[in-house]
């Protein structure tokens, strides 16, 4: 027989155990919201910034990546931003700067100062062009051995103010030896000479897949902002383009350049860098420009300055000061 009083009993235990389980259900619930939403108010830059990807086409089963890059300036890199912003206007006021324009990327962050500005790039198209001969190998193996002789005065018409070593008239060069005088002394005797041999549509067709405009090969002019020529040094450092062995080779050129009144002069003595220089301009506005990677305590950042003015030493003054400033802030970072 049951018992009346413990059948009751049983189900005000049952129905307190359930006011206590729905309870505890919502105080979790809650305390979870509660942290989720103290993690998204913490880190809103996490979701902020998309990347962009550019891959290399023309295969039929892979895409390789080229570039990966954040939409947004880095926040930590704002206060050399401004470091580097006051100098310019520092230079503009007092030495006969026009402008000038920076790009930086260290430990995939980046900024860009005056990034609409565009330039001549005078000397530093010899890196694509070094680039384009090497590719050229790739296809053609032993071409870098090609003899070729130097028979006649080309008509550069450019009044430069850093000259070094040059090739000879009537001797003969190896495509290996051109491409080292073009790098390490910038020679444009080397340089016209390679074109000679340098077939456009490579170089037109590296433009296209880096995702920069195709050059006319016949213009007289051809422009780059700091962050578009940014990617050639970026291409060799993360042999993306030429093979691994190439950009190898292509960085050891560029460790070789002589020309030290630019970025060089901001680093302390020993300071590995792989860089390249370039004037264009006339007598009315002189440009002198500079992208380098700079090797730092194991690690390594792009700095690529573009300038415009009337006087050559103030800015080589301003692209060493800039180095030197980017310098003290990244050797720490």
């Amino acid at each position: 027989m049951t018992n009346p009083s413990a059948k009751k009993y049983s189900v005000w235990h049952i129905l307190g155990m359930s006011v206590i389980v729905a309870g505890l259900t919502f105080l979790v619930s809650s305390y979870i919201d509660s942290k989720n939403n103290k993690i998204k108010e913490a880190e809103p830059a996490a979701y902020a910034c998309n990347y962009n990807i550019k891959r290399l086409e023309g295969y039929k089963f892979i895409k390789p990546i080229m570039f990966v890059d954040g939409e947004c300036e880095s926040e930590s890199l704002q206060p050399i931003k401004n470091k580097l912003t006051g100098i310019i206007e520092q230079y503009k006021k007092n030495n006969g700067v026009i402008n000038a324009s920076v790009y930086l990327r260290s430990n995939r962050e980046w900024i860009d100062i005056n990034e609409n500005e565009a330039y001549e790039p005078g000397s530093l198209f010899k890196v694509p062009v070094m680039m384009a001969i090497l590719k050229m190998s790739e296809e053609n193996p032993g071409f870098l051995n090609k003899l070729v002789a130097y028979t006649k005065v080309f008509d550069i018409n450019k009044h430069v103010m850093y000259s070094a070593k040059s090739i000879q008239l009537g001797h003969n060069y190896t495509i290996k030896e051109l491409l080292e005088y073009m790098i390490r002394y910038s020679d444009n005797n080397a340089t016209a000479l390679l074109e000679t041999y340098m077939k456009p549509e490579i170089l037109q067709k590296m433009f296209a897949d880096i995702g920069l405009e195709v050059p006319n090969m016949y213009a007289q002019h051809y422009y780059f902002k700091a962050s578009q020529y940014s990617l050639f040094m970026r291409s060799i450092y993360n042999a993306n383009y030429l093979s691994p062995k190439d950009s190898e080779y292509a960085a050891e050129l560029l460790s070789e350049c002589e020309f030290k009144d630019g970025i060089a002069q901001g680093l302390p003595e020993g300071v590995r860098l792989i860089h390249k220089f370039g004037e264009a301009g006339n007598v009315d506005q002189i440009q002198l420009h500079e992208s380098a990677i700079v090797y730092v305590d194991g690690k390594t950042y792009l700095l690529t300055v573009m300038t415009k003015g009337n006087d050559t030493k103030a800015l080589s003054s301003l692209i060493g000061e800039i180095s030197r400033e980017v310098y003290n802030d990244r050797k720490g970072a």
